[in-house]
């Protein structure tokens, strides 16, 4: 079940690789582990992508897709999930992956009376710890709820022919 889940929302790699804009590193696309549909590769799709969500950096999805590349995890799953962040969601995602960093750093949440840039620089510091310390426990929440439901779903289905068999049989 978890598999034509995920296989009727993903795109082949046939489709990826068809894209003239890759051109020759089409060829890093054919490893059979960035599209295979299991447990792992589920599972280290979802900790990269929702990681990556949380960066407060440009083009996640490309570090999303080396990172799948390197870990050899699902491609297609670990870049749609850095949409999390999206311009709808990014004001909530950051303010609070910010407030996470600030209150680790025990800074004060008060604005200043001038907003200079000295003061915004001093401000990417509990950002950058929060969004890394958000992205690792989200992404590890995501890791984890994957390896369980699919789990889950294994266990039912053994229940499912256990049941089966014995009315069978």
């Amino acid at each position: 079940m978890p598999r034509r889940l995920f296989r009727k929302y993903l795109p082949s790699p046939e489709r990826l690789t068809r894209f003239s804009a890759l051109g020759r590193r089409s060829g890093l696309l054919a490893d059979p582990n960035l599209w295979h549909l299991n447990r792992r590769s589920l599972s280290g799709a979802a900790f990269v992508g929702i990681f990556c969500a949380f960066l407060p950096i440009p083009m996640q999805m490309v570090l999303a897709a080396l990172l799948a590349l390197r870990f050899k995890c699902n491609l297609p799953l670990s870049m749609v999930l850095v949409w999390i962040s999206n311009p709808v969601t990014y004001v909530p995602v950051f303010y609070f992956s910010y407030r996470v960093g600030a209150w680790l750093l025990d800074m004060p949440r008060h604005m200043p009376e001038q907003v200079t840039v000295a003061w915004f620089v001093e401000q990417l510091l509990p950002l950058w710890l929060g969004s890394l310390l958000c992205g690792l426990a989200f992404g590890l929440a995501g890791f984890i709820s994957i390896r369980l439901l699919w789990r889950l779903a294994i266990v039912r289905s053994w229940q499912a022919r256990r049941r089966r068999r014995a009315r069978d049989g």
